[in-house]
């Protein structure tokens, strides 16, 4: 089952943009506030590999929910702005290009392909050095901003259901139910452990449990908008769980906040 048709983000279509004047920018707040009361939200926070991204397509697949990946728009920005050749120090041409990004996320039945330019990264933008350089990215205000009415774009009916970082805080504060997902720093290298194996690539657990750490610890510790639940979110550890047994879970979680 398709979760949705082929979503184009070659502009902002909702949502607060840089540069608006404070009345337009009032306006556009009250817009999404009440858009965001119509149209069910779901947002699914977390850590990097607490599988957060497999529960949100299961979950939009059962209910027939749009999807959103927010993680995958900080990858495409940093992928961008390395392929352009740009120092992290040059945040203003960086969130341009995150303003600008010619992006197409396509369903498919074996998952969500991801195409910047009119080429398939699905994969590339899930390396190690990309994620790294997309935490460093994700925490330039002006990158930040110009993602933020991007992300909310995403909100139509028949509904959303959004992975991320600061979903439930920052871009979905209003959302019915909030997810919070997280698992141990070696649960989550084991399972990138056999993501890469099974792709042929070597990979060694000691390191990848040292970068998770280092991604949580800058996450966790930026200044705008840092990796953390809302006060709201209930939180799910999935170190000993299994990917139907969370699904589920979620799913009864839907079925009681959205009835």
């Amino acid at each position: 089952m398709l979760v949705t048709d082929t979503v184009i983000l070659d502009g902002i279509t909702t949502g607060v943009s840089t540069g608006s004047d404070p009345e337009q920018i009032s306006r556009k707040s009250v817009l999404i506030n009440m858009t965001s009361q119509i149209v069910p939200v779901i947002t699914i926070d977390g850590p990097s590999g607490a599988g957060k991204g497999t529960i949100a397509q299961n979950v939009a697949s059962e209910l027939g929910f749009h999807i959103l990946d927010s993680g995958s728009l900080y990858r495409l920005t940093a992928l961008a702005s390395l392929n352009a050749d740009l120092d992290l120090t040059n945040e203003s041409a960086i969130s341009e290009i995150a303003l600008n990004l010619p992006v197409v996320f396509k369903p498919t039945s074996s998952g969500l392909q991801i195409l910047l330019s009119g080429k398939d990264v699905s994969e590339t933008i899930r390396k190690e050095e990309i994620g790294m350089r997309a935490s460093k990215v994700a925490a330039i205000p002006a990158v930040r901003d110009a993602l933020l009415a991007r992300q909310r774009g995403f909100l139509e009916n028949p509904g959303l259901v959004a992975d991320g970082r600061d979903l439930g805080t920052t871009i979905f504060p209003d959302a019915p139910l909030k997810v919070f997902m997280t698992a141990s720093a070696e649960e989550r290298a084991e399972r990138r452990y056999k993501q890469l194996k099974a792709k042929g690539i070597n990979a060694n657990i000691a390191a990848l449990v040292k970068d998770l750490k280092l991604r949580d610890e800058q996450d966790a510790n930026r200044a705008v908008s840092p990796l953390k639940p809302a006060a709201d979110a209930i939180q799910i550890d999935t170190t000993e769980m299994g990917i139907d047994e969370v699904t589920q879970m979620v799913l009864d979680l839907v079925k009681q906040r959205l009835a």
